[in-house]
């Protein structure tokens, strides 16, 4: 004690448990007593590819010269049973987002961006709209649980179907359409009321196990006379035994999807702790179709958080055929920009923390359905920002393929790689950085 009689108090300390967001949270709770709902993906910090290194040429690896030397970025998707697979530029697609959660300019954005590039996009869930067809030379159709919007004259528009038994964001879940985005349009094309809140359900109504999905992938071929590619789409979870099911189901391409992948709307419990990262996902589905003898004859999409061209690179090193961007597109597009400051902070929020995407209220125009907001958006302008998105990150794989003396990104192997955590090491089976050991496997540890 003091001379005073009273006590020091050492400084204020806050809890590594109890920290600022989780008093928030808790007080949030407390005063609504409803479960928080949000968009976009993970924001926990996990393993991620930032945890990889490329160990590029040296003595033992002759490098590619830039200028002078070839590094191909094609890729075929959907030559297992489909008569016209899809052959896309870049190995980069366009994850499904659904027109309701995002905007009709936004939607002919996304079209605009990937069709300039050469690659595809995805419908999402409640059907095709004209504006995304119609400026989507390669389109892929999902066939989602909720059954919103689909018909089958749009689906025999589209160049490949996919059939989407769980998002990573949401392994196990449906996702959220809040009333305020359900307008006039969004309900004729759902056959909802206006107005009023819908869940997408979390399973398929018409079939509940791996031989029910054989038929039903049957019934679409027939529907599309064998002619698309048909993928399968899952949220990591469990990535060895849902890909293996997958391709005895019958799939042309496999969609992985992992915990950082963006949603429109659930529960943000869901997003942070229900699935796996994807860097923890992409090798155990490598080698199911490994012992399958079916990698690269079934291809693997991958999904989640990529970011940048290192991103795509290391998820082809690991085994990937192509990968698939979802928020990172809609940054391109302008969601989250430094611009709207002050907009959003009359929202409560600020640039690069945004995610109330289910209120509608989308100040740049793209997760919204009010008229006022989404006249901002320029589809025009957003397609040729997500163009030049895509090449970017394409020109990065290729710099990166070439530094490690490969002619074609999808050469890029394991062996490129080294990890700097004991975590990344073990989930990607890369060694660990200066070492040749690999968590988990036998062997020397230097």
């Amino acid at each position: 004690m003091s001379g005073e009689g009273r006590w020091v108090h050492s400084p204020p300390r806050p809890s590594a448990t109890f920290d600022e967001y989780a008093i928030a949270e808790i007080q949030r709770a407390a005063a609504t007593g409803i479960y928080d709902i949000r968009g976009a993906g993970a924001k926990r910090k996990v393993p991620h590819f930032d945890d990889l290194l490329f160990l590029g040429a040296s003595m033992t690896r002759y490098p590619l010269e830039g200028y002078r030397e070839k590094c191909s970025t094609e890729v075929t998707l959907g030559t297992r049973y489909a008569k016209k697979p899809i052959e896309l530029k870049i190995p980069i697609t366009i994850a499904g987002m659904s027109f309701g959660s995002l905007s009709g300019p936004a939607k002919e954005a996304l079209g605009r961006g990937a069709n300039a590039v050469g690659t595809s996009t995805t419908t999402g869930d409640g059907g095709m709209t004209p504006e995304e067809r119609g400026h989507s030379k390669t389109l892929v159709y999902q066939v989602l649980p909720s059954r919103y919007g689909m018909n089958p004259d749009d689906l025999r528009k589209a160049d490949a179907l996919e059939v989407v038994v769980g998002q990573g964001a949401k392994p196990g879940g449906g996702g959220m359409l809040l009333g305020q985005k359900i307008s006039d349009r969004v309900a004729e094309m759902r056959t909802l009321p206006k107005g009023i809140d819908q869940r997408s359900a979390c399973r398929h109504p018409d079939w509940t196990g791996c031989d029910d999905l054989e038929i039903k992938i049957g019934e679409l071929r027939e529907l599309t006379d064998w002619q698309v590619p048909i993928y399968v789409k899952v949220g990591a979870s469990r990535p060895y035994y849902d890909t293996a099911l997958a391709v005895k189901a019958g799939a042309d391409v496999v969609v992985l999807d992992g915990m950082q992948g963006g949603t429109a709307a659930t529960q943000e419990v869901f997003i942070e702790h229900i699935g796996i990262p994807i860097l923890a996902a992409i090798r155990p589905a490598v080698q199911a179709l490994q012992d399958l003898d079916m990698h690269r004859k079934v291809q693997l999409i991958v999904s989640g958080g990529i970011r940048t061209g290192a991103d795509v690179a290391k998820a082809l090193a690991l085994g990937a055929d192509a990968v698939s961007i979802g928020c990172a597109a809609l940054i391109a597009l302008g969601d989250n920009s430094p611009h709207l400051a002050e907009e959003y902070a009359k929202l409560g929020t600020k640039p690069g923390c945004y995610d109330d995407w289910h209120e509608g209220r989308d100040p740049a125009g793209i997760t919204t359905q009010d008229p006022e907001l989404y006249k901002r958006f320029d589809p025009v302008e957003g397609g040729r920002r997500l163009a030049n998105y895509l090449s970017v990150l394409t020109l990065e794989a290729q710099t990166i393929a070439r530094a490690n003396g490969k002619n074609h990104v999808n050469h890029l192997e394991p062996e490129d790689l080294v990890a700097l955590s004991v975590e990344a090491a073990a989930m990607a089976q890369v060694p660990l950085a200066g070492t040749n050991w690999i968590p988990g496997k036998s062997g020397d540890q230097f």
